[in-house]
């Protein structure tokens, strides 16, 4: 029996079911919990869908990010509403945990499974925590896309950023602005989420690498979980220990880095990762040099399409990934 999910709410300004699970409940609310000011307001839920399958089936399709925090998430959640709308035959929720937290995100796929999901969209918050919940999903018969970062687990197939490259790059566009004030040595302050997100770990190797064979000295990695206040003083730290360069490796991390760096008013460079509209502001004001901004619209929208063919039966899935792509953002490409 199809399920459309409310098809009008107020002003239309929220269009996808969000579900929250940090408190045991699967059940889908009309809008998500209020988003941090640096983020667009968390989306809340799916667009019913306008033409059914010629089969007359209507696929139950669960998207479980990282957390409710960063508005990357908000963009992959528009990739994914794209793709129903498309597609006509899909029951679609977005569900997070309200923060990072591997026993929370566990939570989501369980709830997902009891409501009946047929499919999975995760981006995983970290290679190994929710392996278990994975292989009970899997056993009851749920397909498993991973969306931004995968699990140690099987799947369909994962749709992701080339994260160690677009470290690299982010360490290139770095050490190239050091390079043009005449720095060629120093200390440099690497900000990540935690040591088990595969993602963003990828980034700080690749982001090391760019500076292998250079004078400046990387410190030792400072973990926030992605909290942008956390970063702020993380960054604040750095810059007081006279570091010349910080890299923040996602949203909350580049957010808080630019903000130390604005409240300093000094020279150091700041680079980061995803693409806000705070991110923007600070890039566009000098406070950051750049980010690495990633196409997590794509990742929602490919991520859709995949789980509905593995389900009709059109493409079985041959657990590849497929790179999204990023683009390097700076005050140039914003003007």
């Amino acid at each position: 029996m199809k399920r459309i999910f409310a098809a009008l709410l107020a002003s239309a300004m929220f269009a996808t079911a969000f579900t929250a699970c940090s408190g045991g409940s699967s059940t889908a609310s009309s809008s998500a919990p209020a988003a941090p000011a640096e983020s667009a307001p968390a989306a809340s839920t799916a667009p019913a869908a306008s033409t059914p399958a010629a089969s007359g089936e209507t696929y139950k399709i669960y998207m479980i990010s990282m957390d409710q925090m960063d508005q990357h998430w908000v963009n992959m959640d528009k990739g994914c509403q794209k793709a129903v709308a498309e597609l006509g035959n899909v029951d679609y929720k977005w569900s997070a945990p309200d923060v990072k937290d591997d026993a929370k995100q566990i939570e989501c796929i369980n709830n997902a499974v009891a409501d009946g999901a047929q499919a999975i969209l995760l981006a995983a918050n970290g290679p190994d925590a929710d392996v278990a919940a994975l292989k009970e999903a899997e056993a009851a018969g749920v397909k498993i896309v991973y969306v931004d970062s995968p699990a140690n687990h099987p799947a369909v197939k994962t749709f992701a950023t080339d994260n160690v490259a677009a470290g690299k790059t982010a360490g290139e566009e770095m050490l190239k602005a050091l390079n043009e004030k005449g720095i060629t040595e120093g200390k440099i302050g690497i900000i990540n989420t935690n040591a088990a997100t595969t993602s963003t770990v990828d980034r700080e190797n690749g982001f090391r690498s760019a500076f292998e064979g250079t004078n400046f000295e990387i410190g030792e990695t400072q973990y926030s979980e992605g909290d942008a206040a956390k970063s702020k003083d993380i960054a604040t730290n750095y810059i007081a220990q006279g570091c010349v360069g910080i890299f923040g490796t996602n949203e909350g991390c580049t957010v808080g880095t630019g903000n130390a760096i604005k409240e300093d008013g000094g020279d150091v460079i700041g680079v980061g990762f995803d693409k806000s509209d705070m991110i923007q502001s600070l890039i566009k004001d000098g406070s950051l040099l750049c980010t690495m901004a990633q196409n997590p619209d794509v990742m929602g929208y490919e991520g859709i399409k995949a789980a509905v063919a593995a389900l009709d039966g059109t493409d079985a899935g041959d657990g590849s990934t497929v790179d999204t792509g990023v683009t390097v953002l700076n005050a140039a490409a914003l003007a």
